[in-house]
């Protein structure tokens, strides 16, 4: 191959004949060139945007990241003599010996016809265009070091198109100075020494480059522009950096993509990088015929890509270009958008040629576009409808000055107006969108009072009840007015607002200012609602008698009360002089007081005013009236409530108030309780404790829970009225009637425990107390539960023990029936004493409550008696384990009342169930306790019974047998018992005679028992057999007549009948079979099969067994038990003969040998019974009728079929001889004559490898007979052609027999067959030799099984795999073991593209490889390596799209998480996050959750690629998972109110807050700033001595990953104006900067809970001024430094505020 030298060498002399003769045409060609490229463009830019095309038309490698880099120095490294030198560094794969041929061309571009491959140029002359500002280009790349000579050449005289080689200037350590000498230096570099009048238009256009330059440039995503000078102050260029990066998303439903491109420009006068991102459109359409062109002929798809800014422009303060051409053009549209198409330029390229019928094609697609885009913003976008309005400032409002682009405005527009992108209003966040005409707008004002009804919980669903939707409140502002104009989006009529009010509840719902904003809407807009329905809306609020608010319309209040109630009523005089008495306490009824009070406070009061009162009149009271209102208002004074009660009092005496009045007033009048406090919600009232029942029984008021109020005492004084002295003894007795004061007995009890039950109570109390309790069960009213309790279990009832008195709780006191059965209890029960009702204490009264004794728990029964008894034994047992004599005097107790002949059962009862009998298992219950006896001897072996202690109570313990009966233990053997309590298998091994008969009985005896028992015993080795103790399982009953079967193998134990003494076990034959043992020949026989199977399966079965089977298969024809049917199929069917061949088969598949086989066995495997004497010997033979019965086959006629199944080409075909040839062929000719055809089986063995051909032995379908025509060209050695010498002319008389089987000769099988016979070579040359021969030849694979390619592994060896196993280039070296890599084999590039070709390899892994790779790595569960991970992600962001998008989401289920180490770790993608937050991120730092970014991230693959990514499968971001809980601060916590002396909240940090409110963004008038901050003002600050803390909980795919706490530091609970801090350490910075930033956070969300997307800016501006102490100078500074301002108003404010500073 010749060298870059030589290439231009040969170009010179045979293109331009320089050292021959003279081109005739060169002077033509030179003028050509000159004269088209000085006249084809009319700036001098066109040289810049044509090196930029090609550039973008250039090729890159794979892990290039593509840019273009312009640098202009004053050095003249060319040595040319030019003033300045412009410099083009280009990392493009490089200049190829085609690109050097046609740029040394005219008209001769590599890049035409290929529009559809993403080229951008188009006339092929692009590079010649330099020559305007330069005369000699110069080019250095792979290789080449060329310069071209605007001057024709002396040797050729052609000027242009001549290349010359460059010896020495510029050098590549110029170049390398230039560029920068720490990287090296990329592929392409240009050199253009300026012309010297084109220096300064050179960097003017330099300078003046758009950093839009790379909107559209699908390669390009880096360009720079700088000057390089040694003086500085000598640059006159603007330097510059522009980066573009892709954020792509596919909308494959109308065939386009979305997609956010984000352009960076770094310019050197701009101390920040200047950024803007666009949101990118790009769409297809078919290319109509109406608008095909000749330049476009090859062209069948349009694209059309729409760019929206998200912020400013960067346009570098110039005019902001409208229309590319992939690159821009100098038309401005005045739209707020960019429209780029493959539109026909003018030739100076500054614009769209508008009158071409391919444009106009173009612009009529536009609107289609651009509503299809404009939809997709608005309604896919995720981002709140608040950020809606944003997105309509791309609607082109503003007309173009071209009338072609001001019809696409108003197609757009009509598109528009009829689709559905206008936000209504929503209550639950949803985003509703509607057509233009179905949306109206409302009055800001009203709009204002709907955003505060909103915010306070409001449901407004019925703003669109009126046939169309209200607009969304984030379009209410006046700079959107223009843009609803163009969408002719109307206002609401008047009516309206009448039906919203009326609709939903703003008049009730709204607080009490905001209601009041709504009256002084509608008073100053009454002349515009007097005709509407307005006046007949419930708009007006009063406060009924009960307290409670109403509404009446304008017109209803017009016509009835008005509005200040005044006090006029008929008994004036009365009322009057109550009123004084009362305090005036009722004066307004026509609104609450917190109306009255916002309406005070308001400086709208007026116009209020004034309309309400031209609508209200004043109405009367009546005496009921004013005992309501007056009722409703009464305050917590005392003297005031007791007057209440007087007039009340007066005004019944008087007649002015009924019976029935009065008793509802005094419900709802408040009262005062004993300790003088004001109450009004009451169950029931006292009496005065004062010589009261209820103080005899309890010191205070025990009702006070059930809300029972204890009267004041200061209802029985005396006192003044009117003039009237009213006796207090009076008053109560008025109350009794009217408000049901009460006292004990005939009050209900409350739920508390009576204190004088506590202590012995006085004889009269007690009577007291049964008496109560005898009216309520009279009146049938319950007992609460702690009254009655504590009645029941105190010890105030006089009772009398054994002589002596004494008091106890009635639950545990006796009165019996008669004084015998008294005394009975008194001797017989010698543990526990019988306390007794003592009547001398109360005497004979008491037996008339024997009622109320009875259910205050008094016991009248002997059967109580002996249940407290039992009772009291058994509270004695769970202390204190009872003693061997407590026992015994238990047993004797219950035989003496026996003997008194009671009944002992309830003793019993008391007792039985209660674990207090010692046992050999603890203690028991006696009904769960067991007397030995040697009943249960045999049965202790095999279980844990639980008998009484004999060794702790002695033998005396049996002589109490009957009254253990009675007490339920257990004294004969129950086999239910030794089932219950069997022990654990493992105590059951190796069981005696005597345990297993017990066990037999229990299964005969209890059947249902069987499972549990046969659970037990089922693995556990308890039986005796001849083989020693097997499990049931394992266990076989002994049977003499078929004994030979289970002897053949000698692995079957049978049961020891001598062990367990025969006659007695034949007994439990049932039982044994339960527990699996087998007792039947059909269970042995299957038992017997099953072993045979397992056998066979395992070629165990030895001669001796095989012998021993037939013996016994002999023997068993000659008795009753025959073979069953399923053994015979069992042994007929396993394979367990074993053959000649060396494995098993089953008789039918087996051949007995004998001399008739002779013939054909060398050449067909055959599976003779193996009769050597290693195996069966002749023995087997003997045995020739029953292997027949069984299937064997003996005689060859029945064994043809053998033959043709049988047929063996041995692996050495050496070995086949040609009489075995021969002998096959008479076979098959034998087959032929009677009529049978040769089955696919049989020709499937004929197609081995066993004909001998030149090449070696080969199947018949696989060789050929020899064409010497053919020997000028193919080797004999190439083909498999039959070896006559070999077979000899014989062979000749088979040619139909071996044409039958495949044989050919037919010419076309030649390539086929070498294609085929290729595979059987292992040498490396010879098969290149071959597939070179294929290549020449055009060969085309013709089927899947010629598509194989070998893979070589050393020298001789390698495999054939498909085309699909195999990749050309595997660059990361990861794929080894899943592809073969031909390039690590095949060196020549010829066979290599052959593959791609014609086998269709891959050159690279796909992404679906590595998506198969991406699995092995996370089946493995093996951590992988940063460069593994690395390498895999960067082929997904390269292929990204939406099959990448499908095909990772549905196969990568794990994804890899940040580590510490070298490895990366790969975890479940539903258990991993973004960690967007780093805050949070370090609070989960300890678990390994967040997706891995490669570190760093390499060029190829950006960190925001990769993010979009994890995004687009569904990886959440931690700040969106992680749910945040704030803990309670006043719990636990103690609080201190912080010094006011050092506020918080100081007056320059209000001074900022108002500053950032005044900027115009957000329209609030001096007013809404204060309202906002007054909350400051308003904060008590709290100080925590504890940490301030939230929580963090975060979970995932398998559940919660965890929950963390942190430091919040700031708590700003709005509801109750609180500001808490924790106490915190100044002295580090840390400390102080988290303080910051906590604080400042929360200052900022409070005031902008309303729009939270200015949050952090206000936080950051706080924070700042937090470091500063907010000093004054320094806020001053900040503001100013941030243009921020606050007017007078604001400072009088700040001065009202803060007097004091």
């Amino acid at each position: 191959m010749e060298s870059p030298r030589e290439h231009i060498d040969r170009i010179r002399r045979s293109k331009f004949s320089i050292g021959g003769e003279e081109n005739p045409l060169s002077e033509d060609l030179h003028e050509a060139v000159k004269h088209l490229s000085a006249e084809l463009y009319a700036k001098d830019v066109h040289f810049l945007m044509e090196l930029i095309q090609n550039a973008e038309d250039n090729e890159y490698g794979d892990e290039i990241d593509p840019s273009l880099q312009f640098v202009i120095t004053s050095t003249d490294i060319t040595c040319t003599g030019a003033p300045a030198t412009l410099i083009l560094f280009n990392n493009e794969n490089g200049f190829s010996p085609k690109n050097i041929d046609s740029i040394c061309s005219v008209g001769r571009s590599t890049k035409k016809g290929n529009r559809k491959r993403g080229y951008i140029g188009e006339k092929g002359i692009g590079f010649k265009s330099v020559f305007l500002i330069t005369s000699q280009p110069y080019i250095f790349s792979n290789g080449y070091q060329i310069r071209f000579n605007e001057g024709p050449c002396p040797l050729s005289n052609l000027g242009y198109i001549v290349p010359e080689w460059v010896e020495d200037n510029p050098s590549l350590a110029d170049l390398h100075e230039l560029y920068g000498s720490g990287s090296n230096l990329p592929t392409t570099t240009l050199i253009l020494p300026l012309k010297p009048d084109k220096v300064d238009p050179v960097k003017k256009q330099l300078s003046s480059i758009q950093p839009e330059v790379l909107l559209f440039l699908s390669k390009i995503k880096h360009f720079s522009v700088r000057e390089s000078n040694k003086d500085p102050s000598q640059s006159m260029v603007s330097d510059i950096a522009i980066t573009s990066e892709t954020n792509l998303v596919t909308r494959k439903n109308i065939d386009a993509e979305s997609f956010t491109l984000f352009l960076s420009a770094n310019e050197a006068e701009c101390l920040t990088e200047k950024q803007c991102s666009y949101y990118m459109w790009r769409q297809k359409f078919p290319v109509r015929r109406e608008n095909i062109v000749d330049r476009r002929m090859e062209v069948d798809e349009l694209v059309i890509t729409l760019a929206f800014p998200n912020q400013e422009r960067l346009d570098r303060g110039s005019v902001s270009h409208g229309v590319y051409a992939f690159l821009p053009t100098e038309m401005v549209t005045n739209f707020p958008f960019i429209i780029q198409a493959d539109f026909l330029l003018a030739s100076s390229r500054e614009s769209v040629l508008l009158d071409n019928k391919w444009n106009k094609g173009i612009l009529d697609l536009v609107p289609t576009a651009f509503v299809n885009a404009f939809t997709s913003l608005v309604k896919l976008t995720d981002a709140p409808v608040s950020n809606l309005p944003r997105m309509f400032e791309f609607l082109p409002v503003e007309k173009s000055p071209y009338d072609e682009l001001n019809v696409v405005r108003e197609s757009i527009k009509s598109k528009l107006l009829a689709s559905d992108i206008i936000p209504s209003d929503s209550q639950n966040g949803q985003k509703f969108l509607h057509k233009p005409h179905e949306v109206k707008r409302i009055s800001p004002a009203f709009r204002d009072i709907l955003q505060k009804a909103k915010a306070q919980g409001l449901s407004l669903h019925n703003l669109s009840s009126s046939g169309f939707y209200v607009l969304n409140s984030s379009f209410d502002r006046q700079s959107y007015g223009h843009i609803l104009d163009f969408l002719e989006v109307k206002s609401v009529d008047n009516e309206w607002y009448a039906n919203c009010i009326r609709n939903s509840n703003l008049v009730l719902g709204l607080s009490e200012e905001d209601y009041l904003e709504l009256l002084f809407f509608i008073a100053d807009h009454w002349s515009s609602f007097r005709s509407t329905n307005m006046k007949d809306l419930p708009l007006l609020k009063y406060e009924d008698v009960d307290g409670s608010v109403s509404l009446f319309s304008v017109n209803s209040c017009a016509q009835q009360n008005g509005g200040k109630v005044l006090c006029q009523s008929y008994e004036y005089s009365w009322l009057s002089d109550c009123n004084k008495e009362l305090k005036c306490v009722a004066q307004y009824l026509f609104f609450p007081k917190s109306t009255e009070k916002a309406m005070s406070s308001r400086s709208k009061k007026e116009t209020i005013t004034n309309w309400l009162y031209q609508q209200v009149q004043i109405g009367y009271l009546t005496v009921h009236e004013y005992a309501e209102a007056t009722c409703d208002c009464l305050i917590n004074d005392r003297k005031l409530i007791i007057n209440f009660v007087r007039f009340l009092y007066q005004s019944y005496r008087k007649k002015y108030l009924s019976d029935s009045v009065v008793k509802g007033l005094c419900k709802r009048m408040p009262i005062l309780d004993n300790a003088g406090y004001f109450v009004r919600k009451k169950t029931g009232v006292l009496v005065p404790g004062k010589e009261s029942n209820w103080v005899k029984l309890m010191s205070s008021n025990l009702w006070s829970r059930e809300e029972y109020i204890e009267l004041s005492e200061d209802y029985l004084n005396s006192g003044n009225f009117v003039g009237v002295n009213i006796d207090g003894k009076e008053l109560v007795e008025f109350l009794e009637s009217f408000l049901g004061v009460s006292d004990i007995p005939n009050v209900n009890p409350p739920n508390a425990v009576i204190p004088a039950v506590s202590a012995p109570l006085t004889k009269q109390n007690a009577f007291l107390l049964l008496d109560w309790i005898r009216v309520l069960k009279y009146r049938k009213a319950g007992f609460p539960v702690k009254f009655l309790s504590c009645i029941q279990n105190n010890s105030w009832l006089a009772i009398t023990i054994n002589g002596h008195s004494g008091f106890r709780p009635p639950s545990q006191s006796f009165k019996l029936s008669s004084t015998s059965l008294e005394e009975i209890l008194e001797n017989g029960s010698v543990l526990v004493d019988i306390p007794l009702l003592d009547l001398n204490f109360y005497g004979e009264k008491i037996l008339e409550y024997k009622e109320e004794l009875k259910t205050i728990g008094v016991m009248f029964e002997f059967g109580q008696a002996c249940e407290f008894i039992g009772k009291r034994l058994m509270s004695m047992a769970s202390s204190t384990a009872l003693k061997k004599g407590d026992v015994l005097s238990i047993l004797y107790f219950i035989r003496f009342i026996r003997s008194n002949g009671l009944s002992p059962n309830e003793l019993i009862k008391s007792i039985n169930d209660v674990e207090w009998l010692r046992t050999s298992r603890g203690f028991k219950s006696p009904k769960d306790s067991v007397l030995f006896n040697n009943n249960w001897k045999a049965a202790a072996q095999i279980c844990s019974i639980p008998f009484i202690d004999e060794e702790f109570y002695g033998e005396e313990i049996r002589d109490f047998e009957i009254e253990l009966s009675f007490l339920g233990v257990v004294i004969i053997l129950k086999e239910q018992i030794v089932v219950d309590c069997l022990k654990p298998s493992l105590y059951l091994a190796n069981l005696s005679c005597e345990a297993v008969f017990v066990i037999l009985s229990c299964m005969k005896q209890l059947p249902g028992s069987s499972n549990k028992i046969k659970t037990s015993l089922k693995n556990t080795k308890c039986l005796m057999t001849d083989n020693g103790y097997k499990s049931p399982g394992e266990c076989f009953w002994l049977n003499p007549d078929w004994n030979l079967l289970l002897q053949v193998f000698g692995v079957f134990p049978l049961l020891d009948l001598g062990f367990y003494k025969s006659s007695k076990i034949l007994d439990f034959k049932n039982e044994l079979k339960l527990l699996g043992v087998v007792t039947d020949f059909d269970e042995a026989a299957e038992a017997f099969a099953s072993h045979f199977k397992q056998q066979a399966l395992r070629s165990y079965i030895r001669k001796e067994h095989a012998l021993s089977l037939l013996s016994c298969y002999r023997k068993l024809q000659t008795t009753s038990h025959k073979f069953p049917k399923h053994l015979k199929s069992c042994i007929r069917n396993e394979k367990w003969l074993r053959t000649r061949l060396g494995d098993c088969k089953s008789p039918g598949d087996c051949i007995l040998y004998g001399p008739e086989w002779e013939s054909i066995s060398p050449i067909a495997i055959l599976p003779f019974v193996d009769d050597s004497e290693n195996c069966y010997g002749n023995a087997i033979h003997t045995y020739k009728e029953e292997l027949k019965k069984l299937k064997v086959v003996v005689d060859l006629k029945n064994g043809v079929t053998f033959v043709v199944k049988g047929l063996y080409i041995p692996h050495d075909p050496c070995k086949i001889a040609p009489e075995n040839v021969f002998a096959l062929l008479d076979c098959i000719k034998l087959l032929s004559q009677n009529g049978n055809s040769l089955d696919t089986s049989f020709k499937n063995k004929l197609s081995k490898k066993w004909l001998k051909t030149c090449v070696g032995f080969k199947s018949p379908d696989e060789c050929l007979l020899f064409n010497s025509e053919w020997a000028s060209f193919l080797k004999t050695a190439d083909g498999p052609f039959i070896d006559d010498e070999f077979y000899g002319s014989k062979i000749i008389s088979y040619r139909k027999e071996l044409n039958t089987i495949g044989v050919s000769a037919d010419v076309r099988k030649v390539c086929s067959l070498l294609a085929t016979h290729i595979y059987s070579h292992s040498d490396f040359s010879t098969i290149c030799r071959i597939y070179n021969f294929l290549r020449e030849s055009n060969w085309k694979p013709e089927c899947d099984d010629v598509r194989r390619i070998w893979v070589p592994q050393g020298c001789n060896n390698g495999e054939w795999v498909k085309p699909e196993e195999c990749v050309i280039h595997d660059k990361d070296g990861l794929f080894s073991l899943q592809l073969k890599v031909l390039e690590k084999h095949y060196h020549d590039r010829k066979l290599l593209s052959f593959f791609s070709g014609e086998f269709n390899v891959k050159s690279y892994p796909t992404v679906d490889d590595y998506c198969t790779l991406w699995k092995v790595w996370e089946k493995s569960e093996l951590e992988i390596t940063h460069a593994e991970c690395c390498a895999f992600w960067s082929c997904v962001g390269k292929h990204w799209g939406s099959h990448t998008r499908e095909k990772i989401t549905e196969t990568v289920m794990k994804l890899p998480v940040e580590s510490t180490g070298d490895k990366v770790m790969l975890l479940d993608k539903g258990n991993v996050f973004i960690a967007d937050d780093l805050q949070l991120k370090d609070l989960f730092s300890h678990h390994s959750i967040f997706v891995w970014y490669p570190q760093p991230s390499p060029p190829y693959l950006p960190r925001s690629k990769l993010f979009e990514i994890y995004q687009k499968m569904g990886v959440l971001k931690l700040s969106e998972s992680v749910l945040k809980y704030e803990l309670s601060v006043e719990e636990n916590q103690k609080l201190k109110q912080v010094d006011p002396s050092f506020p918080l909240i100081d007056k320059e940090m209000v001074r900022l807050i108002l500053g950032f409110f005044s900027d115009p963004s957000f329209e609030m008038e001096p007013k809404e700033r204060h309202e906002a901050v007054q909350c400051l003002l308003n904060l008590t600050v709290l100080l925590s001595s504890e940490l301030i803390n939230v929580k963090y909980s975060l979970s995932g795919s398998a559940g919660k990953i965890a929950d963390v706490e942190a430091s919040q530091m700031i708590r700003w609970e709005k509801a109750s104006s609180k500001l808490f801090t924790q106490k915190v350490d100044y002295t580090t910075h840390k400390s102080r900067i988290e303080y910051a930033t906590c604080f400042s956070e929360a200052i900022a969300k409070g005031l902008l809970w309303e729009k939270e997307d200015r949050v952090s800016e206000l936080s950051e501006l706080i924070k700042l001024g937090f470091f500063v102490d907010f000093n004054k100078e320094a806020v001053e500074f900040l503001m100013k430094s941030k243009n921020l301002q606050v007017y007078k108003g604001d400072e009088d404010f700040l001065s009202a505020a803060f007097p004091c500073r």
